[in-house]
């Protein structure tokens, strides 16, 4: 199993339609084969510096590959958060 993880911040404002219309799309990485438990997250803690998260997972790695190539995911990858997520951070994990 592969759990994919992104923290990130839009470019928008806190609030904002635009910010709302972002994490909206973002739900069609949800339908891609291959993808579970799929959750956008918004951030809690003052400890970190990202707003938001997406979290999923990945039966394994041709799962993941698979969902990497997926025009879904390329498209979205293109078109809404080049454009819109100011600074990220990805970590994918496997357990030990």
């Amino acid at each position: 199993m592969i759990r994919h993880t992104v923290v990130f911040t839009l470019k928008h404002a806190a609030g904002s339609a635009e910010e709302r219309s972002f994490l909206d799309a973002a739900q069609v990485l949800e339908a891609i084969p291959g993808v579970e438990k799929f959750e956008r997250l918004r951030q809690t803690s003052p400890k970190a510096d990202y707003a938001f998260g997406f979290s999923m997972e990945f039966a394994d790695q041709t799962a993941y590959d698979g969902y990497n190539a997926h025009p879904d995911h390329v498209a979205f990858v293109r078109d809404r958060w080049v454009p819109e997520v100011a600074r990220f951070q990805e970590i994918d994990y496997v357990a030990l």
